[in-house]
């Protein structure tokens, strides 16, 4: 498994998150840990760009889904880009597309 680079730019309520390598149950708490962060800092409209993720378990996904409630709650949005792969089917598979606000599949 590969570690997870989280980069994040902030504007004033809002943040990119920009993800590469593997979200999975060591990771995980790590991205829960910026997004709190960023929900601390008031910012509630979250773009998280998946293009750069190689994996992502229920362990991630479920940090994605607990934020998008999360912010859902306080008037903010969350959406995903550059979303493939592992990410993209099972966000197909199990209908948590429908969770998010906007999901982008990656540019090709």
């Amino acid at each position: 498994m590969a570690d997870l680079k989280i980069e994040v730019a902030r504007a004033a309520r809002a943040a990119t998150v920009r993800l590469r390598g593997d979200l999975d149950k060591l990771t995980a708490p790590d991205l829960k840990g910026r997004l709190d962060e960023l929900a601390a800092e008031g910012r509630v409209d979250v773009v998280i760009d998946a293009t750069g993720l190689e994996f992502c378990d229920s362990s991630g996904l479920w940090v994605l889904v607990e934020h998008q409630r999360a912010v859902g709650g306080r008037g903010g949005t969350l959406r995903l880009t550059g979303v493939h792969g592992v990410l993209r089917r099972v966000l197909e598979v199990t209908g948590l597309k429908a969770v998010f606000d906007d999901v982008l599949p990656a540019q090709l």
